[in-house]
């Protein structure tokens, strides 16, 4: 900007900027010489949000079910994830677990901003299988006392295989 007689002062009617200005914003600049005149002009400020949320992570511990299976959700893995203009998306690359998975997995956890910005962290999902066998001899076999029938051995199933060892717990 230039003046014959000086410039006395500039302004701007928008100064600062957040979140709700990501994009083109119109600014006007105002321009006063040494003698009261003035002149305006608009110009496009472009805000870009560029910064990447921070992610942050806990270990969980689960346990299969009856069937031998388990799934988790990004909300319990997540643990407090932040982003300066807002979060869109948390997402894991892993959610379902089965009689495979048993001890220590590794998941990323990814979180996605309002802008498509994003970013990833680790964590520890430790598989347990807390489910008993069920024995399936039914009903169980009479046995005399004085043991002329030969017993059945016992048998189960498991909601993970595996080997099932049976201890018969049989006095006379």
């Amino acid at each position: 900007s230039t003046d014959n007689c000086g410039i006395q002062s500039f302004s701007i009617d928008i100064t600062d900027f957040d979140c709700d200005n990501i994009g083109p914003n119109n600014v006007i600049l105002t321009v006063v010489d040494a003698y009261g005149n003035s002149s305006m002009a608009t110009a496009v400020v472009t805000i870009a949000e560029s910064e990447n949320p921070v992610a942050i992570t806990q270990n969980v511990t689960i346990s299969l079910d009856a069937n031998g299976m388990a799934s988790i959700t990004p909300a319990q893995i997540d643990n407090g994830s932040t982003d300066n203009c807002g979060i869109m998306d948390l997402s894991l690359d892993i959610m379902d677990f089965d009689c495979s998975h048993i001890g220590d997995n590794t998941v990323t956890l990814t979180v996605t901003d309002n802008y498509g910005n994003s970013n990833s962290s680790l964590a520890t999902v430790t598989v347990e299988d807390n489910t008993a066998p069920v024995p399936f001899i039914d009903p169980l076999p009479d046995i005399n006392e004085e043991c002329t029938s030969t017993p059945i051995a016992p048998d189960a199933n498991d909601n993970c295989a595996g080997v099932i060892l049976a201890t018969p717990d049989v006095t006379f």
